[in-house]
């Protein structure tokens, strides 16, 4: 599953958590299963056989349901027939199916016939609507199967699902299989479809999709493949087609099993909570992650669309083929997929230099990682909440991030063949972390099971240092670790076991130094090396792949400073993210980072300055104070200016990706953080032109563009985009409409977006984007907040399990201890279920936040008062 939001979710271990785990009675083997969805009624009938082998003599049976009306029950055993008493659990999502005899061992079948909801929530057997259109739709993961069928609602029951559907006779049905047959009736507004069986697959990864669907077709390697979108969308997904055939020759040679499914269709669905999910062979999207105008679109929508396209994918072999044996490893699914998304588009669009991605992807994990709040990639869970709020940034990034530090460890071509073992050995199964790094251990021949479990079992991000010495000539090295923390007054718990970390450094420094990388394998606190020469600094992250912060001195801080062209374009994203952090940490002033990024004068990575545009950012909002800021906007503009212009404000014919992405990047710095007043008149012109003309801007400007013609706009330019919204032709344009809603500076308008976003005009799902977005703009904070914890029981009523975290997050753009209290007196008296740790850490950051603040104003003032100017020259 891809999330649509950067949610950093919530574990709760309190010991009173109900533990929701089926007993070990039964296995399912078969589901012969019918749904009859009634869209009108907003219901749906179903009846289904479960072929299972029952453990042992038993006279109960207990299978996972929610908000399910059983009918008839029964259980068919040894030639006999029982009738079952149901008893319904709504808190523990159960029900037991209790019979007069004792059902022998061996093979049986459950029968049932029930009903139930097509809910408003977006989880399990949900309605969707597009305008007047209506769709029956399902999302499964994590537990949510059970609200469509009574069943074994557990990753580790796979079973085979054999699936008709009695539908409206005007609406196309898909599901995992291809049809096997489409006759009418047994109405005679109804059609009923058939599937094939599916292979063994968990119960969360089924899927039903009904409604005015149209598709495109083409395929790849044999292999039919579909993008289909509500009636009238489905030319929008041209691009999505051609990536996905791409991803599939790629996939099918990078693995040693080829796509196992038979058929693979994506789905646009008008209202869905994630951002997409990997239903085997029937993929589902968030309209806004798979259509796209591709001649009005901007360079990280295509990007974003043909990344959210690759992971979900890359899920057909890990969640789906080899799935995790319980939800406490699901890292397993989702930050390989993290992984492996990254792979087929860089074969597909090398110009767009995902690896760039990879690294932001690794630091933003990092900085999640650095909190105190923060939690181990492998964590225990039993109930429904504590399941979901697993779906995080260690899920994701972080995971992600130490596999791509032991597949460079160990080399590309060795990690696949071991990830390839992997796969064999647990195809149609379910796998755990050891099954994993056994393989790569075995493949790779290195202590690959030695340094996993440290990075799955231990929270945290260590950080490395090194002191380089020589004696008579001869050169060596003493690497220290610890854990690293996102405020430097944080002390690391006592008794911590250390991390195995490959640390790679590049020793080409020094009379006799050997030029290239070294890498060594750093087992204890403190360890030495020897060097083939003397070395007197280094990058130690060389080639940008570890997962650790790096310990610099000030002076080995402006010497690669000043070495900034030697490095790579990831070694110097990873170097400008690190001195970041421990500026962030207080433990480095301010000043060594504008040191840093005063090497990035010549910088033309749109990435990298993308990375110094959030610090940037940062400062401006939290840090600069008003005696200052005239100084600051004038060292931006002094950094930056040479650049904008030698790009030009607006596109020229020939531009390449990178091109547009770097002007996209200048704009809003210069606008935003530099207060460069061409660049605010620009962004006034090119928004008037674009309204006038949508194809005179470049689609790639155009975030910077609104978001800075916001903040200067009125209540006519507000109008205009409200209208805009409505006929907005992709979603692209709809979500560029209405953040733009959020980003304005006067209080009056933001006024109007809150109220806005709680009118029937927004669908639920954009509810909390709104009202977070109204919060992160700094002329809206203290309003957007008001207004949550005035609206709080309205706003309550529409948000998800995913977006009240959000909601949760977004108070971490506050700065004060005052803020702090507030937002702990409010969420304690009014608690976001599954927000626990979202909670925490939001606190932490404001904490952290504060601490900054006072740290480095006297450091940013006595900066540019000594060095500014000039660091901009």
């Amino acid at each position: 599953m891809k999330k649509i939001y950067l949610l950093i979710a919530v574990v709760c271990l309190s010991a009173m958590a109900l533990a929701q785990r089926l007993p070990q009675t039964a296995v399912p083997e078969r589901y012969t299963l019918k749904l009859t969805p009634d869209m009108e009624a907003a219901t749906f009938a179903g009846e289904e056989t479960i072929d299972v082998r029952v453990a042992a003599p038993t006279k109960t049976i207990t299978l996972n349901a929610l908000n399910i009306t059983f009918f008839e029950a029964s259980i068919v055993a040894g030639g006999k027939t029982q009738k079952a008493r149901v008893e319904a659990d709504a808190a523990s999502e159960m029900a037991t199916l209790t019979v007069e005899s004792v059902v022998p061992a061996g093979a049986a079948q459950i029968k049932i016939t029930y009903s139930g909801v097509l809910n408003d929530k977006l989880r399990g057997f949900y309605m969707a609507r597009a305008g007047e259109q209506k769709f029956a739709v399902t999302q499964f993961e994590a537990t949510d199967a059970r609200q469509a069928f009574p069943g074994f609602d557990e990753p580790a029951y796979k079973a085979v699902f054999d699936l008709t559907v009695v539908a409206p006779v005007k609406n196309m049905v898909i599901a995992n299989t291809r049809e096997v047959s489409d006759t009418p009736g047994p109405k005679a507004e109804q059609h009923t479809v058939h599937f094939a069986p599916t292979a063994k697959i968990s119960s969360y990864l089924v899927a039903v999709l009904v409604g005015d669907f149209e598709c495109l077709s083409g395929g790849a390697d044999g292999i039919p493949i579909r993008v289909c979108a509500p009636a009238g969308k489905q030319a929008m997904g041209e691009f999505g087609l051609r990536a996905a055939e791409s991803m599939m020759k790629y996939y099918n040679r990078y693995f040693s099993i080829e796509y196992p499914y038979g058929k693979l269709d994506l789905v646009a669905i008008p209202d869905f909570q994630a951002g997409a999910m990997e239903n085997v062979g029937a993929i589902t999207f968030r309209d806004v992650a798979l259509l796209v105008d591709e001649k009005q679109a901007s360079v990280p929508m295509l990007k974003e669309v043909a990344l959210v396209i690759a992971h979900e994918m890359a899920h057909q072999w890990f969640g789906d083929l080899v799935t995790t044996a319980w939800w406490d490893d699901i890292w397993l699914n989702e930050g390989f997929a993290t992984w492996m998304e990254t792979k087929p588009v860089i074969a597909w669009k090398p110009e767009w230099h995902i690896e760039m991605d990879e690294q932001e992807s690794a630091n933003y994990a990092m900085n999640s990682d650095s909190l105190q709040a923060t939690r181990p990639i492998r964590q225990a869970a039993e109930n429904a909440a504590q399941i979901n709020a697993l779906f995080d940034a260690i899920a994701y990034n972080k995971a992600a991030a130490v596999l791509r530090m032991l597949e460079s460890y160990v080399s590309p071509e060795v990690f696949r063949q071991g990830v390839n073992a992997y796969l064999e050995a647990h195809a149609n199964g379910n796998a755990t972390a050891p099954d994993f790094w056994t393989a790569i251990a075995k493949a790779s021949k290195k202590p690959v099971d030695q340094i996993m479990p440290g990075f799955v079992t231990m929270p945290g991000v260590p950080i490395v240092a090194a002191d380089f010495r020589c004696e008579g000539g001869v050169g060596s090295v003493v690497l220290r670790q610890k854990r690293f923390f996102a405020d430097s007054r944080t002390a690391a718990p006592a008794g911590g076991a250390p991390w195995k970390i490959p640390v790679c450094f590049d020793a080409a420094s020094g009379p006799g130094a050997k030029p290239g990388m070294r890498c060594e394998l750093l087992e204890k606190p403190e360890q030495g090396f020897k060097l083939g020469g003397c070395v007197t600094a280094a990058n130690l992250n060389a080639g940008g792949n570890g997962y650790y912060r790096a310990a610099y001195s000030s002076e080995a801080i402006a010497a690669l400073a000043g070495q900034m062209a030697k490095l790579t374009p990831v070694e110097r994203l990873a170097l400008l993210s690190n001195e970041w952090a421990l500026v962030h940490s207080g433990a480095h002033p301010v000043g060594s980072f504008l040191d840093a990024a005063g090497g990035l004068r010549n910088e033309r990575n749109a990435m990298i300055l993308r990375d110094l545009g959030q610090n940037l950012r940062y400062l401006t909002e939290y840090v600069v104070t008003d005696h200052d800021r005239v100084a600051y906007q004038q060292w931006v503009r002094s950094l930056l200016r040479p650049a904008m212009m030698e790009l030009g404000w607006t596109a020229k014919s020939g531009d390449s990706a990178e091109q547009r992405e770097l002007r996209a990047s200048l704009f809003y710095m210069l606008g935003y953080d530099g207060r460069d007043g061409e660049a605010l008149q620009q962004a006034k012109k090119l928004a008037d032109d674009y309204l006038r003309d949508p194809t005179s801007v470049d689609a790639t400007l155009l975030g910077p563009v609104f978001r800075l013609a916001a903040q200067q706009g009125n209540a006519a330019f507000y109008d205009e985009l409200r209208r805009r919204l409505g006929d907005a032709k992709s979603p692209e344009a709809y979500y560029r409409y209405q953040m733009a809603l959020t980003g304005f500076g006067n209080p009056q308008l933001l006024q109007r977006t809150l109220d806005f976003a709680l009118s029937g005009e927004v669908r639920g799902q954009d509810t909390p984007m709104l009202l977070t977005g109204v919060m992160y703009n700094p002329a809206g904070r203290e309003l957007g907040w008001q207004f949550v914890r005035t609206h709080w029981a309205e706003i309550e009523g529409k948000i998800s399990t995913f977006s009240g975290a959000y909601l949760v997050q977004a108070t971490a753009s506050f700065c004060s201890a005052e803020s702090a209290q507030q937002v702990r007196e409010f969420f304690t008296k009014n608690p976001v279920k599954g927000a626990e740790r979202q909670l925490r850490q939001s606190l932490e950051r404001i904490d952290n936040c504060a601490a900054t603040r006072q740290r480095q104003q006297p450091e940013l003032a006595s900066w540019l008062s000594q060095r500014g100017a000039a660091a901009g020259k």
